[in-house]
């Protein structure tokens, strides 16, 4: 069986989301009519439910899991993304914020710069269907999160059910006329709804984390089964990681750029 990733190459991906990175966050509002704000802080509270040392967000675009994860008391964070701009929208909510427990940090979220069980927490929201291959992907996050830790995954899902027709004529045909209109960019709006009809179903998803060595995995639909948070427990044991950064040379924190 062909293992299953985005639509687009990385470097295409990349591409595109360094395009759409001024207006990311006003469209995130408007398509999801602002709920994306309440599911971000529900899979921080998810996250931070065993007070983790340090956590990390993967594909954290502009910072807005990231940032809510430091306003929800967390210890030390560290924001990944392979997106340059993404990231320089990042640093400047960090300014702004003040929340400077939070790192930036440019890298390969297919090949995590961290030692292997180091990270007591792990976050990823709207990003796992971007990557080339979502199977290697989860067991790259698995291997970074030690026993005993958690992984959260937010995302769209493929719609089901009898309202699939008419979320499909939204995200199909409102979205991205929406996101041409405020970002100039209407491929990149078109390419979420292709990209979530590709992606894995929510119990999908669950078979995958456990194939990958999570022991408890739970999931909960969100917005009429649009978005699934998926919340993955790795099997009991260990100590949490109080020294869990380890960057590889030529890795750099982006806010110095």
């Amino acid at each position: 069986m062909p293992r299953r990733g985005a639509l687009q190459p990385p470097a295409e991906v990349r591409r595109m989301f360094d395009r759409i990175a001024p207006r990311y966050d006003v469209m995130n509002r408007l398509m999801t009519f602002g709920r994306d704000v309440t599911w971000r802080r529900a899979a921080a509270r998810a996250a931070l439910t065993h007070q983790p040392a340090v956590v990390l967000d993967v594909a954290t675009g502009t910072g807005d899991l990231a940032f809510e994860l430091a306003a929800q008391g967390a210890a030390r964070v560290v924001a990944l993304d392979f997106s340059r701009t993404m990231l320089r929208h990042a640093a400047r909510k960090r300014s702004a914020s003040g929340l400077d427990r939070v790192t930036l940090l440019c890298g390969d979220a297919m090949r995590l710069p961290f030692r292997d069980a180091s990270i007591d927490a792990c976050t990823i929201g709207f990003g796992l269907r971007n990557f080339p291959d979502y199977e290697a992907a989860i067991h790259e996050l698995a291997r970074v999160v030690r026993p005993g830790g958690v992984l959260v995954i937010l995302e769209t899902t493929p719609f089901q059910g009898p309202l699939a027709p008419l979320l499909r004529f939204y995200f199909d045909c409102f979205v991205p006329w929406l996101g041409g209109l405020v970002s100039g960019d209407r491929a990149a709006y078109s390419y979420l709804p292709r990209s979530t009809a590709a992606f894995p179903t929510a119990s999908e998803l669950t078979a995958l984390l456990r194939a990958a060595g999570f022991a408890s995995v739970q999931a909960r639909k969100l917005m009429a089964g649009t978005v699934a948070l998926h919340i993955a427990v790795r099997a009991e044991g260990g100590q949490p990681a109080r020294d869990a950064v380890r960057a590889v040379p030529g890795l750099t924190e982006a806010a110095r750029r």
